[in-house]
């Protein structure tokens, strides 16, 4: 019964989870043992606001550590957004919201993208960057989306 009571709140908190999905990948160092080093460029939809998809691009470290996982993935990231249909925001935003995170070494270390929303200019701008617990990077890249009308469809 406990067991039960804890999937349920685990599951409960699955729909506000991002998962990026995989467009393609690159190698960019052979490795004799485990994967290649490479260039992954992955997409996902903000989840707060419809008609906005992010692209992007990270180093994945390879190796026998990589394929292990144990391996910790270079600060490099770039991005870029895009609105993909008519933007609608499903609940109020906030400033410097996490859009994504995901895990760059075994522990200590996360990407995130967050969101920013220039309300003077009508644009949404999308920051990625990496930390650690001790020590972050300044290494960063940013993408700005201004709203536009969608044309309705024929």
């Amino acid at each position: 019964m406990r067991m039960t009571k804890r999937l349920s709140a685990v599951l409960m908190l699955l729909p506000s989870l991002v998962f990026a999905e995989q467009i393609g990948e690159v190698s960019t160092v052979f490795k004799l043992l485990g994967p290649n080093d490479k260039i992954v460029v992955e997409a996902f939809d903000d989840p707060r606001v419809e008609g906005v998809t992010c692209y992007l691009s990270r180093a994945k470290a390879g190796g026998v550590k990589g394929g292990l996982g144990l391996a910790e993935d270079r600060a490099e990231a770039s991005i870029a957004c895009r609105q993909v249909g008519p933007v609608r925001f499903k609940s109020e935003l906030k400033e410097g919201e996490e859009v994504f995170r995901e895990r760059t070494s075994l522990v200590f270390k996360t990407m995130q993208v967050v969101r920013f929303f220039d309300e003077k200019r009508n644009t949404l701008i999308y920051l990625v960057y990496s930390d650690r617990v001790i020590e972050g990077s300044p290494q960063n890249a940013v993408t700005a989306i201004p709203i536009l009308p969608w044309p309705e469809r024929p």
